[in-house]
């Protein structure tokens, strides 16, 4: 019998809260700020390298206005194994500058103003506003809740502002971090991207790609 698709992720979010009810965010910080850094350096990198490179970068920047001030050759060499190490440099020294200038020195705590930072998309300001406020605004699309998302049948789309579209009906807000961060342990787990453990799977009854 075919279920609709919001009840499927509502199934789907049971399941995953049931496997993964520590699911936290996998980032290490303790301020707005660094978690802020480390959701920029986390682009096309791992979590687990991102909390190799931020101790000594947090060290040595403990907050904005000394990122602002930075000689940016050396927040590019503190980041260098991130991958893209010029650009997050330059965002991150960007966003710094503006959030001394404009914002007191504290990270915005909307999701309008988070945007008008160098270096944050919608992934990054669901982040921040999620696990640093309490402000659940969206969800929050990595590669892992992209994939998933879509071998679930839960969307159709690529984009990924347009895959948060199709999520945030699907789902009740205060849960739309929850899923995220439930899914992306279930992406790293079991639904790899090229070798998916479908035989393992406690949502393969629910998924189209196991089916395909």
């Amino acid at each position: 019998m075919r279920i609709s698709k919001k009840k499927k992720a509502t199934e789907i979010l049971a399941i995953l809260k049931q496997l993964y009810p520590l699911a936290t965010c996998s980032l290490n910080y303790e301020t707005p700020l660094q978690l802020l850094v480390a959701t920029i350096l986390s682009a096309q990198c791992t979590d687990d390298l991102v909390n190799k490179v931020t101790p000594a970068l947090f060290a040595r920047f403990p907050d904005a206005k000394s990122f602002a001030k930075a000689d940016r050759e050396e927040i590019e060499t503190l980041v260098h194994s991130t991958g893209f190490y010029r650009n997050k440099a330059k965002n991150i020294q960007n966003a710094a500058i503006k959030i001394v200038q404009e914002f007191n020195g504290q990270v915005p705590q909307t999701m309008k103003e988070l945007l008008t930072l160098a270096g944050v998309a919608r992934k990054t300001a669901n982040v921040v506003l999620a696990h640093a406020f309490g402000i659940i605004e969206g969800v929050t699309v990595d590669t892992h809740v992209k994939r998933l998302s879509n071998r679930l049948g839960l969307t159709k789309n690529s984009n990924p502002v347009h895959i948060e579209q199709d999520l945030m009906k699907l789902l009740p807000q205060p849960e739309w971090e929850n899923f995220s961060i439930s899914i992306i342990y279930h992406g790293r787990a079991v639904c790899n991207a090229r070798k998916p453990k479908c035989s393992d799977c406690e949502l393969a009854h629910l998924c189209v790609f196991v089916r395909a």
